[in-house]
């Protein structure tokens, strides 16, 4: 990417900012509403002094027409600031130079005020010009040097708007604009100067700017509601054609939403810091500062988006550094580890109401929420290292490096939730906020655990000669042990978040986010796993059923496993007399009823399978087996374990706290 698209890049989301602090500023004053009641009592008590009786019906509906008005206003100036902040580029520098433009003239016309406020009885300055009154016209103190900052701000500003506006720039109109900014000065070196017309001339001065601005904006409201109906019928048929979720993916990239939210944060952050070390007194401690910083970081919906941005940064960065130390090639893992922190934290600043908090409780309520992002990053970090592990416990012949660097992510992951909870319980009382964030901790370290015992198993078999058949029983043994446990923490958290809901804070998002959390942690959780059990259950009932090799039998067959490819110390037998392993055979039945060889049917007495293989054409049968057994063989050892257990299963629950 070269300088030139940086730099304009950089400006494209700078020009995007303004509107998000008009949005911001009108939820600090909370949409302009206020409690009628309180309103109207502060109506009266205004007024006591004033001996007629008030009528408090009519006081009262005067207050609710107010609120409306302000409130109506509000919308209609977040609406707006929404509008400027989607237009394209080229839009939004037309919008930007026209405000510019309309601003320089009551900039000129303040500047123009100021000098004239400068201007002291005595000689004009025309008349020192012309007598070469040296000692005056170089006096410090004097009206010549005072007033020459005001005449160069006029000609720049005179300038900028000739070359910036969008009214008609006629040849005559566009050398004489730089001289009507001029020219209230130019009448304070005029001798003899009538004081009213001297005090009206930035009035008169002004009138030229803003015809030309008036004509402008009136020559552009036609386009403005065309440029408006146009973005909505493109976004329409966009959304008709490709969907809705591409429609929005579109629109934040072309936005640059995450930097926008977080150049906003930063600027406004940069202003509060400025603000706090102008209105106190004596410097304020580093961490008091911090802390204020923080407070005010996140007091609006706005304010919480960009903090989210910076989270999510954060959080991108730490997973990068992670892959970098593991040496991983999976790109898009880090991605989705930022994004995924953003939504958390967005989700638990939304659940637990932290913008309408006091300043005190909302940075309690903060340091709590980043405690349970830092749990749940830890998760995220799980799930990069896990495939990793596995993987290497695969290979025949790995490198040693990567395998002491999984396990020191490993033991950092089983490390710092230790850590985390040490320092919490022995600093806070129990409460459901750190029952919580002790459930998400002690998960974490059960599912390390369990990914290292399988690794653990995994290197064993490697350097085996022979064939394990119990290996696949130990893996669904300890994975299924861990499943187990992510289960009974979901439902734990289930009924303290429920706790919550019912005793100490309600709300409807964090309602919501319970059915949520009820339904996909607990319901689909609890479905799939019954469901991995009994194909499990079933299988193995089938398996039991067929006769086992005898010693004999395997060196008179001197052959390997159809299936893994592996030598056979114990086989089982099918109907059609033909041998596989137990444990290779049962995973099959997993896919089908029908012989991996042969394509007969194993099993007679299943009905289901019987079914299964009446609807599956007979043409289809070899191709599908085929597909499998090349399949299973190609994942080589890793193969060993079930379809369903194989499978890491990502810990989806939300922080219901």
């Amino acid at each position: 990417m070269s300088v030139r698209t940086k730099v304009l890049g950089l400006i494209d989301v700078l020009m995007r900012v303004p509107p998000l602090f008009v949005i911001d500023e009108i939820l600090k004053i909370q949409m302009g509403l206020s409690s009628p009641v309180e309103s109207a009592e502060n109506y009266t008590v205004q007024n006591e002094d004033i001996q007629k009786p008030l009528d408090e019906d009519i006081e009262f509906y005067k207050v609710i027409s107010i609120t409306t008005i302000k409130f109506l206003m509000c919308l209609l100036g977040c609406v707006m600031a929404a509008c400027i902040f989607m237009l394209w580029t080229r839009h939004l520098v037309i919008v930007y130079k026209y405000i510019l433009s309309v601003g320089l003239i009551f900039l000129s016309y303040w500047s123009n005020v100021s000098a004239l406020n400068l201007i002291r009885e005595g000689p004009s300055l025309l008349e020192d010009i012309l007598s070469l009154n040296v000692t005056r016209l170089l006096d410090p103190g004097g009206m010549a040097i005072a007033i020459l900052p005001h005449w160069l701000a006029q000609w720049m500003m005179g300038a900028i708007f000739a070359y910036i506006h969008s009214g008609p720039r006629y040849e005559l109109i566009q050398r004489v604009l730089p001289f009507s900014f001029l020219m209230p000065l130019f009448l304070t070196m005029l001798p003899s100067i009538p004081p009213a017309l001297l005090k009206h001339s930035p009035a008169f001065a002004a009138i030229l700017p803003l015809v030309l601005s008036k004509i402008a904006l009136w020559s552009s409201s036609f386009d403005m509601v065309k440029t408006l109906f146009n973005g909505y019928q493109h976004a329409k048929n966009f959304a008709a054609s490709f969907g809705l979720s591409a429609l929005v993916e579109n629109e934040w990239q072309r936005l640059n939403i995450p930097c926008v939210l977080r150049a906003f944060w930063m600027i406004r952050l940069l202003e509060e810091l400025v603000t706090l070390a102008m209105t106190t007194e004596a410097p304020l401690a580093f961490m008091a500062t911090v802390q204020n910083l923080l407070v005010s970081g996140c007091e609006t919906v706005t304010a919480v988006l960009g903090m989210t941005s910076i989270v999510s940064l954060i959080c991108h960065y730490v997973g990068k550094l992670f892959q970098l130390f593991l040496l991983s090639e999976d790109y898009d893992a880090d991605k989705s580890i930022g994004t995924v922190s953003a939504i958390l934290f967005y989700i638990l600043a939304l659940q637990t109401g932290l913008t309408s908090l006091s300043p005190d409780k909302r940075f309690i309520r903060l340091c709590r929420n980043l405690c349970l992002l830092v749990t749940a990053l830890l998760h995220f970090l799980h799930n990069i290292v896990a495939p990793l592990l596995m993987s290497l416990s695969a290979a025949r012949n790995p490198s040693r490096k990567r395998h002491v660097r999984a396990l020191v992510v490993c033991l950092f992951l089983l490390v710092a939730p230790v850590f985390l909870l040490t320092i919490l319980w022995s600093r806070h009382s129990p409460s459901t906020w750190l029952l919580a964030v002790t459930a998400f901790s002690v998960e974490v370290i059960v599912k390390v655990l369990v990914s290292l015992a399988t690794y653990t198993l995994f290197l064993l078999d490697a350097r085996r000669q022979t064939f394990w058949e119990k290996l696949d029983d130990y893996v669904y043994y300890i994975r299924a042990f861990g499943n187990s446990v992510e289960f009974c923490f979901g439902i734990f958290l289930f009924f303290n978040g429920a706790w919550i809901l019912l005793f100490e804070s309600g709300g409807a998002i964090r309602a919501l986010m319970m059915c949520i959390h009820a339904y996909f942690n607990i319901w689909c959780e609890a479905r799939a796993g019954w469901a991995v059990f009994m194909k499990r259950r079933t299988a193995v009932h089938k398996i039991s059923s067929l006769p086992e090799a005898t010693t004999e039998q395997l060196v008179a067959f001197e052959d390997v496993c159809a299936i893994c490819y592996q030598e056979m110390t114990s086989a089982k037998i099918t109907r059609c007399k033909h041998y596989f392993h137990g444990v290779c055979l049962r995973k099959w039945l997993y896919v089908q009823d029908r012989c991996p060889l042969c394509h007969e049917i194993i099993m007679n007495q299943d009905p289901k399978g019987e079914k299964y293989a009446e609807e599956l054409p007979r043409e289809e049968i070899p191709a599908i087996a085929n597909v499998v057994a090349a399949a299973a063989s190609a994942t080589n050892r890793l193969s060993a374990t079930d379809e369903a257990s194989t499978s890491e299963r990502t810990s989806n629950s939300s922080p219901v706290e």
